[in-house]
């Protein structure tokens, strides 16, 4: 049995509750000398003093025991790229950190994160003498990827209003109507102008689209209900980490809302009993729910609830130019915010074949490999000549995971030299062989020779710094 040595978040949930050593040592019924030695990290936290630090404080026994990094340190190696290149800091102080002071990590992220827009500005000729802050819609996206997709009081809520209302396939919109006419005396309505749907709140009707497909008529109205019923609640969860009366609180109220629509009409252990099931066939679930692709893929990277967990998925959707407008994870892959997305990725394989689902196995320069699946769709107004609007959906998960879906299915998930090796983004990829890359990697020297040339756009001058 691993050891568990725990002594910064032990120190850190005693500061919070503001207990001395002493005291948490009489709670514990060790010594204040033994407590500052698990502290420091000197002694492991043994079974006993594990199981009473649950009683005391109130917290699963899994907030003590080791957490995968591999994101943290991802994002604090992008955040940090200037003083990593400049030797300043070194990839092992980085993991450390992580490991031992995920606070503090998160904080240098964002005070990173903050530099180097204001370089970007100050580069640009755009600097207004004030720091520049993320946009509202990148803020509510790492809302999200912080609480690694999955909101429990929400996800239960929505639950619970389905069972009451009787959510079951099939009857989705006949369950949503009668719910939002006899609680609410809202009417449905048909939207003549260009909205997707629109909510009247003097007359209390809600406008849709006749272009809405019958899923996309259920999840708006989802919504709505979300909105009616529940406001309050998403107020105070949006509160909690946004200024009320900001556009980021205004957008992660709709984010949560739209959150509680697909719980809503996707049931967690209904939909979670459904994918295991089907090993998470997509399109099996897709049919079986009347919903898209998109959705149904949202979905499963939000089954994250303790003690019934699903598959841990990244869910991405990206356009042909690289632009990522959604990224949630529950797993440790990491997204660049700089320097593009990986061109291997199968991501943007999907876009040559729209309709037909891609698998992968990737390898990421850290050694962990991920069971990849992308497919492309398109949304159109509906009208001839009109511009649609084509993505490529990717979901993927951890390869220790793969055996559980029906995508790895004559695959050889042992066979690590059969993966394709993949990077965060040319900016920040270790990979210093790579044919593919668009941008020379940080902190090294290139070698430089205008007598040769190698099919490595930037070859690396191996004598100099690493």
């Amino acid at each position: 049995m691993s050891k568990t040595y725990a002594g910064a978040r032990l120190r850190r949930l005693r500061d919070e509750r503001r207990m001395s050593q002493a005291d948490l040592a009489r709670a514990l019924g060790i010594s204040p000398s033994y407590l500052n030695q698990m502290e420091h990290d000197s002694r492991p936290l043994t079974v006993p003093v594990l199981l009473r630090l649950t009683e005391t404080f109130g917290v699963d026994p899994g907030f003590f025991s080791e957490r995968d990094t591999t994101r943290l340190v991802a994002d604090l190696r992008e955040a940090l790229a200037g003083e990593l290149a400049e030797s300043r800091v070194s990839p092992s102080d980085l993991a450390e950190l992580a490991s031992r002071m995920p606070a503090v990590a998160h904080v240098l992220v964002q005070l990173g994160r903050r530099n180097q827009a204001l370089s970007e500005r100050l580069a640009d000729g755009r600097d207004t003498g004030h720091s520049a802050p993320h946009s509202p819609h990148e803020e509510i996206r790492d809302f999200f990827y912080r609480h690694q997709n999955y909101l429990h009081d929400t996800d239960q809520a929505a639950e619970r209003l389905a069972g009451e209302i009787g959510i079951r396939p099939g009857e989705v919109l006949q369950a949503l109507t009668s719910r939002l006419t006899d609680r609410h005396g809202v009417r449905l309505a048909a939207e003549t102008g260009e909205h997707l749907h629109h909510y009247d709140e003097s007359t209390r009707t809600l406008h849709l689209s006749a272009r809405l497909r019958p899923g996309q008529r259920a999840f708006r109205m989802a919504t709505q209900l979300a909105l009616l019923e529940h406001g309050g609640g998403l107020d105070h969860q949006a509160a909690e980490d946004f200024e009320p009366g900001s556009p980021a609180h205004a957008l992660a109220r709709i984010g949560i809302a739209n959150y509680f629509a697909a719980a809503l009409i996707l049931p967690y252990t209904a939909f979670h009993t459904a994918a295991e099931e089907v090993r998470y066939d997509i399109e099996r679930l897709t049919d079986r729910y009347g919903l898209g692709y998109e959705t149904v893929c949202h979905r499963l990277s939000t089954l994250q609830r303790p003690r019934l967990r699903g598959v841990p998925f990244s869910f991405v959707r990206v356009d042909r130019a690289g632009n990522m407008s959604k990224r949630q994870s529950a797993t440790g892959f990491h997204f660049s915010r700089a320097g593009g997305t990986c061109p291997l990725w199968n991501v943007y394989e999907a876009f040559a074949a729209p309709g037909r689902i891609h698998v992968q196995v990737a390898e990421m320069p850290d050694g962990q490999r991920y069971l990849w699946t992308a497919r492309a769709v398109t949304r159109h107004r509906g009208g001839w000549g009109e511009p649609g609007k084509t993505y490529a959906i990717g979901l993927g998960c951890e390869i220790r995971h793969a055996h559980r879906l029906v995508y790895s299915d004559g695959l050889d998930l042992t066979n690590g030299s059969s993966a394709t090796p993949i990077g965060m983004g040319c900016r920040v990829c270790e990979r210093l062989d790579c044919p593919q890359r668009a941008a020379p990697p940080l902190g090294r020297s290139l070698r430089i020779d205008q007598s040769s040339s190698t099919f490595v756009p930037y070859p690396v001058d191996n004598g100099g710094p690493g």
